[in-house]
């Protein structure tokens, strides 16, 4: 179940069907992507030090297997994220979906202060910006990476809508937002997605943004679904495993009694994944991909990685079908996690529902 092993290309270049996952409509009128995408953040940025060829190689593999939505944002890196992507961009530009966003950077004088700027002169200049770095005349997705309360939504959504009328983007999409915003947003112009945290460990939005995207033909997209790794075991502890430049070192879940007690609530993710045969980090994807069914609406999550392996291990979670038993076993584990998903969580939508 693992899919550890790489299967050479076929003629065409896409793996054998039966491991290739299926596919699914981005929202109401949206792009058709595949039922899981690729998260690219960490392959440059964020996660300590990276193979560069291995990363280029999962890419490659990822999109034989079918994933077709690739996720970038001008901050990963100030920009070097984007510059990552654009070989692999520009050789696979018209089999791929290719989602960046703004909104979000760091304060030069203080490394881990995050800045939000939803100004619509920010927003021009940032849509540019991603387009040389990325090499293309357009973005398929673009999203409003965080929310500045300070301007109104309606406002910076308008902005974003005449990015689609000049075509630089093709759809538009948010990120922690809450249900009242994503409405209003939507009002403004067709929003095709909402990309928020969604996991085992992280289930906030299902209280009213995941219904909202339902009532209005939004697709969730779930960042961070395995936890930042922590839901596959690949960690215990970060400030001990971790290197120095990781920033999973600074997430309060991660670190000291927290971590300890988060990964005691690993057992059930275990014994249901023994009971499939399958891995804790599949058994975290296959239950976001029944909440699609339970909720009504596209749910795409994003893992990341940055290893051919995992990939071929993340796509067949998209086969495994979890029963309304192990739905039970896994209910309570998010309302027992200790700590926050950040130090600061007044960048998400958490301090405005």
């Amino acid at each position: 179940m693992t899919g550890t092993e790489s299967t050479p290309r076929t003629d065409e270049g896409r793996a054998p069907a039966e491991e290739r996952i299926a596919t699914v409509e981005l929202g109401n009128n949206g792009p058709v992507v595949g039922v899981q995408g690729l998260g690219c953040m960490g392959m440059s940025w964020a996660y300590g030090p990276t193979d560069t060829d291995e990363a280029r190689a999962t890419l490659e593999r990822s999109l034989e297997l079918g994933v077709t939505l690739y996720d970038t944002a001008d901050v990963y890196g100030a920009g070097e994220n984007e510059r990552f992507l654009a070989p692999f961009v520009k050789a696979h530009r018209d089999e791929i979906v290719l989602a960046t966003k703004f909104a979000l950077g760091l304060d030069p004088s203080a490394p881990y202060k995050r800045v939000i700027n939803n100004h619509p002169a920010y927003i021009r200049t940032c849509i540019d910006s991603s387009l040389q770095r990325l090499g293309v005349d357009s973005v398929d997705l673009y999203y409003m990476h965080r929310r500045d309360p300070e301007v109104p939504i309606e406002e910076t959504v308008g902005a974003m809508a005449e990015l689609v009328t000049a075509g630089k983007v093709k759809h538009l999409g948010l990120s922690e937002v809450t249900a009242d915003e994503l409405r209003a947003a939507h009002t403004v112009h067709p929003i095709a997605a909402v990309q928020s945290e969604w996991s085992l460990f992280s289930r906030d939005i299902e209280r009213s943004v995941v219904p909202a995207a339902a009532e209005l033909g939004v697709a969730l997209v779930p960042y961070s679904p395995l936890g930042r790794g922590f839901l596959t075991g690949a960690f215990v502890s970060a400030d001990k495993e971790l290197a120095e430049d990781d920033f999973r070192r600074r997430q309060p879940r991660f670190t000291g009694a927290n971590a300890a007690a988060n990964a005691a609530l690993l057992e059930p993710v275990r014994k249901v994944a023994d009971a499939h045969g399958a891995s804790p980090g599949q058994i975290a994807l296959a239950w976001l991909q029944r909440q699609a069914e339970l909720f009504g609406l596209p749910v795409v999550p994003i893992p990341g990685t940055r290893k051919r392996s995992r990939v071929e291990e993340n796509t067949a979670a998209t086969r495994i079908t979890l029963t309304e038993e192990d739905l039970a076993l896994l209910a309570p584990i998010a309302s027992q996690v200790s700590g926050d998903r950040y130090a600061d969580m007044s960048f998400t939508s958490a301090g405005r529902e």
